[in-house]
This record gives C-alpha cells, structure tokens and sequence, in this order.
C-alpha cells in the first residue's frame, strides 16, 4: 500500500526531531527548495539540506511538533507545527542572531509523485 502524503510528512517530522538527515532526505525530491528558517531563502537540492542542517544542528536544537495538517491544494500540505529551540545543552536560547526561535509556525510542503519538491515556512 502506497504511502499518503500525511503519512510521508508525519514520518519526516520523526526523522527531523530524531537526527536522522539520511531518513528525511530520502523523502525529497533530487532538485527541492528547502526554506532556510535560519538565514532565510531557500536551500536546493539534497545536498544544499544537508549542509544546512548540519550547520543548524551544530548550533541549536530544533524540535518540531506538528498540531494540525490541512491539504490547501492537490499536493500541498500545511502543518501547523510548535517550534522550540533549545541551545545545544537543551537550554532556552538567549541573545540568538539568528532566526530561529520558539513559535508556532505553518510549514508547506508541495508534494508530486511520493516526494517532497518544495518546503516553505509561514508565520503563525
């Protein structure tokens, strides 16, 4: 039986808060735009996701919790997801220069064939 797209989201967001970048990357599409919650923009490609998280991870520790999905379009999800960000002895951040921060936010995701091809974030 085929995957949902519900089902695929709900799997990355146990990869995402369990460290395991091989499990959510291998949900993407070769050539996705990933929102960079961090400096803004967007990161393309596996790779770039890659770079990026690490780089993140290395200096925070994000946990996102999803609360509600609604599909908006034929592919489109929107999550509603608590964000916390915890410094990396799992304190609350303090005097942070980026721009990641505790909050709840919507993420979007555009899903075609099984694979995630676009990721957004909007403000809560």
């Amino acid at each position: 039986m085929a995957e949902t797209n519900t089902q695929l989201i709900e799997r990355i967001y146990g990869c995402f808060n369990a460290r395991d970048i091989d499990g959510v990357l291998a949900t993407l599409a070769e050539d996705v735009a990933w929102a960079n919650g961090m400096d803004g923009g967007h990161e393309h490609g596996r790779d770039a996701v890659r770079a990026y998280w690490t780089r993140q991870w290395a200096v925070v520790s994000p946990h996102v919790e999803p609360v509600a999905t609604s599909e908006r379009a034929e592919g489109v999800l929107a999550v509603e997801v608590i964000q916390t960000i915890r410094d990396l002895d799992g304190r609350p951040l303090a005097g942070q220069s980026h721009g990641l921060k505790d909050k709840t936010v919507f993420h979007v995701f555009q899903i075609c064939d099984g694979r995630i091809t676009r990721f957004d974030i909007e403000d809560h």
